[in-house]
């Protein structure tokens, strides 16, 4: 008897992240520390608009603007090379300040997602306590396209 059962396998280690600023350097998250890597789009694809007598109106919306979210722990290479990006970005001119990209690849999953124009949000929230944590670090991203 054949078995036409079909499996997918997800491994974490088959993404690879990139981030780089001219500036600073590039450091790949796939593994060792990461625990997280979060993009998401910050609009709708399209929106309604209803009418008096219930006809409706789509639009279609071209943003690509959004977030991605990096969660490390806190002692990890990740970490410290994501303080001395913010860091950078906080104290060198208005010029600097975008020119962060990150880019995220899984081929198993055919996944190619590159952010560009990329700032910090805000520094991570930090914790200090008996057991080490995770710390997540927020970006703001001008354009993401390949989702």
């Amino acid at each position: 008897m054949a078995n036409n059962v079909s499996y997918s396998t997800y491994a974490f280690e088959d993404v690879n992240c990139i981030v780089s600023h001219p500036s600073v350097g590039s450091y790949s998250f796939n593994g060792a520390g990461t625990g997280s890597i979060t993009i998401a789009k910050a609009n709708d694809m399209s929106s309604h608009d209803l009418a008096a007598d219930g006809s409706v109106m789509t639009s279609k919306i071209r943003a690509g603007n959004g977030t991605v979210t990096i969660a490390v722990q806190q002692t990890s290479p990740g970490a410290a090379f994501l303080r001395k990006l913010n860091a950078y970005c906080d104290t060198a001119g208005s010029g600097e300040f975008t020119r962060t990209i990150i880019s995220v690849v899984s081929k198993e999953q055919g996944i190619d997602i590159t952010c560009t124009g990329v700032s910090p949000q805000k520094s991570p929230d930090t914790g200090f306590q008996q057991a080490g944590q995770q710390i997540s670090f927020a970006y703001l991203a001008q354009r993401i396209t390949g989702m």
